[in-house]
């Protein structure tokens, strides 16, 4: 402890104790208030965000043990408090780097912006992208999922978001900041988290029938006031088709790569083709393709080709191939071809994601294979300025 007394070392320890919704230290959050010890008992008073705060009682258990962690300490009585509306304005403030309402994403981001579409629905878009988003993150990596799919939203379930009620866990508000869940590591936002269910607590989620201007706002709000902190990989659920959120996303994030997911059938690899030319006139860069609903091998040896073969190596061909102002592209890698699997699909239903449940899936390793390829590809620094002043 360095000679410090026994207040400074319940101090540290205490605000050491990381916030389980913002994931930083509670006294780098400014949420430690008065520590004293007085024989042994250290009385220790701190902070929340807000008033009902969700993880109140997880703090609460974090902070006491952490306090009578400290040697010498015997008794703990802990006071818990709630910030002023001030101190959270400056919370809030200093989450956003003193960016008021700035979206953090765009170009000069650090952060790799992948943006998962297809052609058509159907094809399995949203399974591969909540396996790719946990696979990354049990690699340690910082990242983030967004669920533009407004109006066919499905991320909350895959990733078990969902509980045995139905009902879906609202973002913590702290001012006009939105703390996202986070399931199996990773921060989701998604629609389906705002909605009302249509008939009471045991009917469906209602649906959205929104258009273009409301469907800007949204995605404009989930970039802007979801609070993901510092992030390796921001994923986006995208929308089938070429529709407003993919035009609202190429113009919000220009600097984003796209991922394009497949059948092997040709009724989608061709559609599949024209989301990643949509992407690239926005300026977006298409970094691969990913086969879903593969040949399936069956017990005896042989394949299922249920929905033919080819496509996702075709879309591919033809996006390495297209040209556009004149200009060749980048050859466009198939980056995986995942096989049809009925764990796949069990897992994705029971909010599981089967590069977790069962690893050993081949449909599980075609996924974490693809979010390999991924991981191994750093976030570019050319061009970009870093957040260090010389002295």
């Amino acid at each position: 402890m360095n000679g410090g007394s026994p207040a400074d070392a319940v101090r540290a320890a205490v605000g050491a104790v990381p916030d389980p919704e913002l994931r930083r230290p509670i006294g780098e959050l400014d949420m430690v208030r008065d520590i004293s010890v007085d024989a042994g008992v250290a009385h220790v008073a701190i902070v929340l965000t807000i008033v009902g705060c969700p993880a109140a009682d997880r703090i609460a258990a974090d902070v006491t043990a952490a306090a009578a962690s400290v040697p010498g300490i015997d008794e703990v009585t802990l006071e818990v408090g709630v910030m002023t509306p001030a101190e959270r304005h400056a919370l809030t403030d200093r989450l956003r780097g003193g960016r008021s309402r700035e979206m953090p994403f765009g170009p000069g981001t650090l952060t790799r912006v992948i943006a998962v579409t297809s052609g058509k629905g159907g094809v399995g878009k949203s399974t591969v992208t909540a396996n790719l988003a946990a696979s990354l993150a049990a690699r340690g990596l910082a990242v983030g999922l967004i669920d533009a799919d407004v109006h066919g939203f499905s991320i909350p379930g895959q990733l078990g978001l969902v509980g045995p009620d139905g009902t879906v866990p609202q973002p913590t508000r702290v001012d006009d900041l939105m703390l996202p869940p986070v399931a199996h590591g990773v921060k989701v936002i998604s629609i389906g988290m705002f909605l009302r269910r249509a008939d009471g607590d045991g009917g469906p989620l209602g649906a959205v029938a929104w258009r273009g201007p409301m469907l800007h706002r949204t995605v404009q709000q989930f970039l802007t006031d979801v609070y993901f902190g510092d992030l390796d990989i921001l994923l986006l659920d995208m929308p089938p088709g070429t529709g407003d959120v993919a035009i609202s996303v190429g113009q919000l994030l220009p600097n984003a790569e796209v991922l394009v997911v497949t059948t092997p059938q040709t009724a989608a690899s061709d559609v599949a083709v024209r989301s990643g030319l949509v992407a690239r006139q926005t300026g977006q860069k298409v970094i691969g393709v990913v086969e879903n609903m593969a040949a399936m091998a069956l017990p005896d040896g042989t394949l299922l080709d249920l929905f033919g073969d080819g496509g996702g190596q075709a879309v591919a061909a033809a996006l390495s191939t297209a040209v556009a102002d004149g200009d060749a592209r980048e050859p466009v890698p198939l980056l995986g071809s995942v096989p049809l699997s009925p764990v796949l699909r069990r897992d994705a239903d029971a909010g599981i994601p089967a590069v977790l449940a069962h690893p050993d899936d081949p449909a599980a390793r075609a996924i974490a294979e693809v979010a390999d390829a991924l991981a191994r590809v750093p976030r570019g620094l050319a061009g970009r300025s870093l957040p260090f002043r010389p002295r």
